[in-house]
C-alpha cells in the first residue's frame, strides 16, 4: 500500500476495484494496474490481520 491506510479502508478498496473489473470490463493495462494495487492492499490487510493477532494473543496472555 502506497499509503497507510485502516483495515477497513483497505477493504473498501479492494471491493471498489473488485466493482471495477466485474463492471466496467477495464482494458489490459487498467486491469494490471487494479490487480496490483488489489494485491498490495490484500497483503497489507494480512499483515494487518496477523498483527492484530499477535497483539491480541500477548495481550490475552497476560491475563492467564
Amino acid at each position: 500500500m502506497s499509503e497507510a491506510k485502516s483495515y477497513k479502508e483497505a477493504l473498501e478498496r479492494i471491493e471498489s476495484i473488485v466493482s471495477t473489473i466485474e463492471n466496467d470490463q477495464p482494458g489490459v493495462d487498467e486491469l494490471t494496474k487494479l490487480v496490483q494495487e488489489a494485491t498490495d492492499l490484500i497483503l497489507a490487510c494480512k499483515e494487518k490481520l496477523s498483527n492484530a493477532e499477535t497483539n491480541l494473543s500477548a495481550t490475552l496472555e497476560k491475563l492467564i
